[in-house]
């Protein structure tokens, strides 16, 4: 009791004199992107980040706030005068016998930084004084326990995490230590991919990487130092004769790479609404696996750590350094970072991570039935009604409309589109919390609108802020196909605030942070998986330029065999090669929004007659140029990606079709193409050039898209 007082003194009068940790601005470890004005680099090799960080002193956060801790108690700065001797060669009997001590005491436990020890059995008041201290701070930061059943697990399941700890990942990538000029390295970016090797059930596809090879591949969750637990309740339901405890190799293979912690760029995943629901499933698997492993492994080192603190405290040993055995947080408590696009998918996923939990640790699930309403809009209950048909004109109207709209459209519409959501994840041993304040959860589940929204507040707002993103470990962007239909800059400015030091404290134990988090390291430590169902340059400029992890990167390299076969019209298709995609031309699609605004003013100012299909465009006034287009009222219609994406409209009337730019998702390139009804000798002209490699080998094919970028002839024609 005397030991926590005093832990409890230390952290007050650090807050008193410093006001909690320094106030620092947003920019202190900004996020390098491109200039507006200048193209993004789409290549495989990392483009060179320059950095505005501010110059650091000699002395590193770290030292400064145990300098400070040390002038404030006797009994801290006798430890820490003790560690800084050690640290010099500078040793006394006195320490020699006090090491020895706690040699013997190590070696009754165990390996301190990964073996699970016992707590010690504490009074009922100890424990109802803690958990009211953290009430009070806000149990924001840090991984405490819950009540008494989290400190104690069967004897089995002990030594399996024992084993499991000592091979794991996780301790290898936590406990790894930075020097200065590893550092300087990952701030330049300069790092190249330098070797390749297949990918496991994609063909056309490999994978490459910034290291020497990629991580050893296994069958068997054991060897990945899996949770004792989690393993379990995976092989229960996962588990295949002929691919070990993985449904394939593909799952297998991917699973290895997450757990390697190198940041991960997938950008051939086989979506749900593309007809992969399998594949889409058991790449989700994967990382979710990974992600609760991650939180798992965690809890128990901090639950450990908080028993041989108690241990200690109880024998009254002040002399102890557990410094750096014990520092096992960052500045707050959530540690993932999930981003999806709409609600029906999140809700798809929040579903797979409750289904991996193993049914002891989710003896109650809290607001299970407020996630299916709020995320679900009762997608079943519709479903259904649509099946059985109804007697109501305008739902048989809405019925046939759905049914009218391709495959894919109707698997990502069909439930909760919403796009703005947030929602906090609070694992414990035996309860699962939605809906947890983010400062008290262990994942965060949202989309790029909700998380920007936070963010805005934030600003405005004096009292609210952003701290729960400082200490994301795995940050996940799922489905980043669809939500650059959305609004990527959101994305950007959401990675940008992650791992900033926090203006507040929310209850931080400083003793028990990790030195990356004191440094400013932490971006250097995140794991970041991007996966989309194709890669444009924005992704890779994400990719290249604001993942910096130290253990490396891995990306998919995808050939493409082109989607002209799936053009059924005899149509004469034109692609013009120009020097520069801003050099006009009259067009009917137009990805870009920018592009699509740009054109509309230009036509304004030359009393062109024309109309307009974006995806800002009123209903009333997109139904009106329709009709004008058919009839040939307005001789040009300015049709966005988005749009079409959104809603499928069936235009009608196209004689000459112009892609004043090329579709990011392939398959809207055959859908357009195919919309000439009656028309003699249609014509459609696509404008390219070398800025659009990536889009134009998805349509062409990687052979046919590798020829007209090479070649001096300007114009291409397929029919």
């Amino acid at each position: 009791m005397k030991r926590k007082a005093e832990s409890r003194h230390l952290q007050r009068s650090a807050a008193v004199r410093g006001g909690g940790l320094r106030n620092v601005s947003k920019n202190s470890h900004p996020l390098e992107f491109p200039p507006a004005n200048e193209p993004l680099d789409d290549s495989s090799e990392e483009s060179e980040v320059d950095t505005d960080e501010e110059k650091q002193g000699d002395r590193s956060m770290y030292h400064t706030l145990l300098s400070s801790l040390k002038s404030s108690c006797g009994s801290f700065a006798h430890v820490y005068d003790k560690r800084q001797r050690e640290q010099e060669g500078v040793s006394s009997a006195e320490e020699d016998e006090q090491d020895t001590e706690l040699e013997s005491e190590s070696d009754v436990s165990g390996d301190a930084e990964v073996e699970e020890v016992e707590p010690m059995e504490s009074s009922e008041e100890e424990v109802v004084e803690s958990e009211e201290d953290r009430d009070i701070e806000g149990t924001a930061g840090q991984l405490a326990v819950d009540d008494e059943d989290d400190v104690e697990d069967d004897d089995e399941d002990r030594e399996n995490n024992e084993a499991s700890m000592s091979i794991s990942s996780f301790k290898l990538h936590t406990t790894h230590t930075l020097a200065e000029a590893d550092v300087q390295k990952l701030k330049e970016g300069k790092r190249k991919f330098k070797a390749e090797f297949p990918a496991h059930g994609m063909p056309m596809c490999k994978w490459t990487t910034t290291n020497d090879s990629l991580h050893k591949e296994d069958d068997r969750l054991a060897s990945y130092g899996v949770q004792s637990r989690l393993q379990k309740h995976w092989q229960s339901i996962h588990k295949k004769p002929d691919c070990g405890d993985f449904t394939s190799a593909k799952q297998s293979q991917f699973f290895s790479l997450c757990n390697s912690y190198q940041d991960i760029l997938h950008s051939n995943k086989n979506a749900f609404l593309c007809g992969g629901q399998d594949d889409d499933s058991s790449i989700m698997d994967a990382y979710l696996l990974h992600i609760l492993n991650h939180i798992y492994k965690t809890r128990d080192l901090v639950t450990k750590n908080s028993a041989r603190l108690s241990q200690q405290a109880e024998q009254k040993d002040k002399t102890i350094d557990a410094m750096g055995l014990s520092q096992d947080q960052g500045f707050t408590r959530p540690k993932v970072l999930i981003v999806l696009p709409l609600r029906s998918i999140a809700l798809r996923t929040v579903k797979s991570l409750i289904d991996l939990i193993p049914s002891s640790c989710k003896v109650s699930i809290e607001y299970k039935n407020r996630l299916f309403d709020e995320f679900g809009n009762g997608e079943d209950e519709d479903n259904e009604a649509l099946k059985e048909g109804s007697k109501s004109g305008g739902q048989h109207k809405e019925k046939s409309q759905i049914s009218s709209k391709p495959a894919d459209f109707q698997a990502l519409f069909g439930g909760n589109n919403d796009d703005h959501f947030r929602i906090g994840i609070k694992i414990t041993k035996k309860s699962v919390k939605l809906y947890s304040d983010f400062y008290s959860s262990d994942i965060i589940v949202a989309s790029p609108v909700g998380l920007i929204t936070k963010i805005g507040e934030a600003e405005s707002e004096k009292n609210k802020d952003v701290d729960f993103l400082s200490s994301i470990e795995i940050l996940v962007i799922d489905y980043a196909d669809v939500i650059l239909m959305q609004n990527w800059s959101h994305v950007i400015s959401v990675v940008g605030e992650l791992n900033m030091i926090p203006t507040k404290q929310h209850g931080t134990d400083f003793m028990r942070i990790r030195e990356w988090y004191l440094n400013g390291q932490a971006r250097y430590y995140r794991q970041t998986i991007l996966l989309s169902n194709f890669v444009n340059a924005e992704i890779n400029a994400l990719f290249n330029r604001s993942c910096l992890n130290y253990r490396g990167k891995v990306k998919l390299l995808s050939s493409y065999s082109g989607v002209l076969p799936k053009v059924v019209l005899q149509v004469r298709q034109v692609f013009p090669k120009i020097k520069d995609p801003l050099q006009g031309g009259i067009m009917v699609f137009i990805s870009s929004y920018f592009d699509f605004v740009r054109l509309r003013n230009y036509m304004k100012s030359q009393d062109t007659s024309f109309c307009l299909v974006g995806e800002y465009t009123k209903q009333s006034d997109i139904s009106r140029g329709r009709t004008w287009f058919f009839h040939g009222k307005r001789k040009i219609m300015l049709y966005t990606e988005r749009a079409h994406f959104y809603h499928r409209y069936k235009i009608r009337g196209i004689r000459d079709l112009i892609f004043y730019s090329l579709p990011e998702r392939n398959d809207f390139y055959a859908e357009l193409t195919n919309m000439f009804e009656g028309v003699d000798n249609p014509t459609c002209t696509v404008l390219f050039s070398r800025f659009d490699s990536l889009r134009l080998e998805r349509i062409v094919g990687a052979s046919s898209a590798k020829k007209m970028l090479n070649s001096e002839k300007k114009t291409f024609m397929f029919c």
